[in-house]
C-alpha cells in the first residue's frame, strides 16, 4: 500500500521534470532571429529647375493728392468790397484772369485823373522849355560867332522838365495799376477753397481775401524706399519720368488716373528712411474718356510705378529664401547644398535673385528639417531600395550559389 502511494505521488513530479527538459531542449534548438540592418531611405524633397526671367518691376506706394500751386489771395489796395463773382464761393471753379471781387474804385479813378493832369502840365512845360532853348541858341549865335555854353542854351532847365515829365508818367502808371488792383483777378485756372471777404466789407492793403488751388496740375508725394528707388525712372533732361497709375475708390467704384514721375525731393527722411517722389497729373478735374471722375485734392490714392528697364532675374517663392539669404539646392549626387544668393528685391510673395545660382539648378521648394551640406535626399520618381528588397536579393544570390555547389557535387559523383 505504501509503495502504490509513492508511485502515485511521484508521477506528477516526473511529468514536470520531463516538461522542463523538453522546453530546455526546444529553446536551445531554436535559432536566434537573423539581424537585418534597417536601411533608412533618403529624405524626400520637392525641387524645381530655375531659369532667369525678364522682369519689369512695379513699385507700389500711396499718398494724398495736393495742388501744384495754392495761393492765399490778398488785397493790394484798400477799399470797400462792392462786387463778388458768382464763382468766388467755396468749391467754385474759375479761369485765369476772371474777376473774383471788385473794390470801390472812385478814389483810384480820381488819383488817375490827377496824375493825367500832372503829366499834361509837365509835357506842356517841357515843350515850353524846348522852345526857350531854341530862342536862346538863335540869340547867342546872332551876337557871338562861337559855340554857346550849355547854360546859355538852357539845357539844365530842359533836363529838369524832362525829369518832371517822367515823374508824372510814373505817377500815372501807378494810379492806373492801383485802379486795376481794385479788381482781384484769378492768377490761374483753379478752384476756391476759402473766402474771407463779403459785400460791403472794408479791406486794407494786405488783407487775406481767400485761398485758391490751381486745377491745371495736381501732385502726389509718394514715399519710396531707398531699395525701390533704383527700379524707377525719374524725369531729367534726357528722358521723361516713369508712368504712374493712381487708383482710388470714388462713390463705391474703382477709379484710375495716369500721371508721370517728374522729380524726387532728394532728401532721405530721417524718421521713416524714405525718399519722397512727386507725381504730376495734368488737368485732374477734367473728365474725358480715360478719366470719368475728377481726381480731387485731398484724395488718398494708391500708386503703381512701372520700372523703366527690364532685368534678367530668377524668381522664387518668398518662403524658399532662408533668413541668412541662402537657398537649398540639390546636386547631381542627390545631396543638399546650402547656397548663398544675391537678392535684388523681395515682396510678400516672391524673391528676385540676381546671382548665386545658375540656370538649371535644382532648388528645393519643400520644407527640410535641420538641413546640412551633403544631406542625402531623393526626388519624386527616384527609385527607393528598401532593406527587405536587399535581403531578398541576397537570398536569391545564396540559392544560386547552393544550386551551383550541388551541380558541381553531382558532376563529381558521376565521375
Amino acid at each position: 500500500m505504501k509503495n502504490s502511494g509513492l508511485k502515485k505521488s511521484g508521477i506528477p513530479l516526473i511529468i514536470i521534470v520531463v516538461a522542463f527538459v523538453a522546453a530546455a531542449i526546444m529553446i536551445s534548438a531554436k535559432k536566434p532571429p537573423e539581424q537585418v540592418p534597417v536601411e533608412i531611405p533618403a529624405f524626400l524633397v520637392d525641387a524645381q529647375e530655375v531659369s532667369p526671367e525678364s522682369i519689369s518691376f512695379v513699385v507700389s506706394s500711396q499718398g494724398n493728392v495736393v495742388p501744384k500751386h495754392q495761393t492765399a489771395l490778398s488785397a493790394q489796395v484798400s477799399g470797400q468790397v462792392v462786387s463778388l463773382s458768382d464763382h468766388f464761393v467755396v468749391g467754385g471753379t474759375f479761369k485765369k484772369g476772371d474777376v473774383l471781387a471788385v473794390l470801390e474804385q472812385e478814389d483810384y479813378m480820381t488819383d488817375m485823373k490827377l496824375a493825367e493832369a500832372e503829366l499834361a502840365q509837365a509835357q506842356a512845360a517841357l515843350q515850353e522849355e524846348i522852345a526857350r532853348g531854341k530862342v536862346a541858341e538863335q540869340e547867342w549865335r546872332s551876337v557871338r560867332n562861337s559855340t554857346p555854353p550849355e547854360l546859355g542854351l538852357r539845357k539844365p532847365q530842359l533836363a529838369k522838365e524832362q525829369a518832371n515829365v517822367k515823374a508824372s508818367e510814373a505817377k500815372l502808371e501807378r494810379a492806373r495799376r492801383n485802379l486795376d488792383r481794385t479788381k482781384i483777378k484769378a492768377p490761374y485756372n483753379g478752384i476756391v477753397v476759402e473766402r474771407n471777404i463779403d459785400l460791403g466789407q472794408f479791406v486794407a492793403m494786405g488783407t487775406p481775401i481767400g485761398m485758391v488751388y490751381s486745377t491745371d496740375t495736381a501732385e502726389v508725394r509718394l514715399p519710396i524706399t531707398d531699395g525701390d528707388l533704383r527700379f524707377i525712372n525719374i524725369a531729367d533732361q534726357s528722358s521723361d519720368g516713369a508712368e504712374v497709375t493712381l487708383r482710388a475708390t470714388v462713390g463705391g467704384a474703382k477709379r484710375s488716373w495716369t500721371g508721370r514721375l517728374v522729380r524726387s525731393e532728394g532728401i532721405l527722411d530721417t524718421g521713416s528712411r524714405v525718399v519722397f517722389a512727386v507725381v504730376e497729373v495734368t488737368l485732374p478735374y477734367q473728365i474725358n474718356d480715360e478719366q470719368d471722375s475728377p481726381l480731387r485734392f485731398g484724395q488718398f490714392v494708391e500708386a503703381e510705378i512701372t520700372s523703366g528697364r527690364d532685368e534678367r532675374l530668377i524668381v522664387l517663392p518668398r518662403n524658399i529664401l532662408r533668413l541668412d539669404n541662402t537657398v537649398l539646392t540639390v546636386n547631381e549626387n542627390r545631396e543638399l547644398e546650402i547656397v548663398p544668393v544675391d537678392v535684388t528685391r523681395t515682396t510678400a510673395e516672391d524673391v528676385f535673385i540676381s546671382g548665386g545660382i545658375n540656370e538649371g539648378t535644382l532648388v528645393v521648394t519643400s520644407a527640410v528639417p535641420n538641413p546640412y551640406n551633403g544631406m542625402k535626399v531623393r526626388l519624386p520618381g527616384d527609385q527607393i531600395v528598401l532593406a527587405e528588397e536587399a535581403e531578398l536579393d541576397k537570398g536569391t544570390d545564396k540559392n544560386s550559389d547552393k544550386e551551383k555547389i550541388n551541380t558541381d557535387t553531382s558532376e563529381g559523383g558521376s565521375e
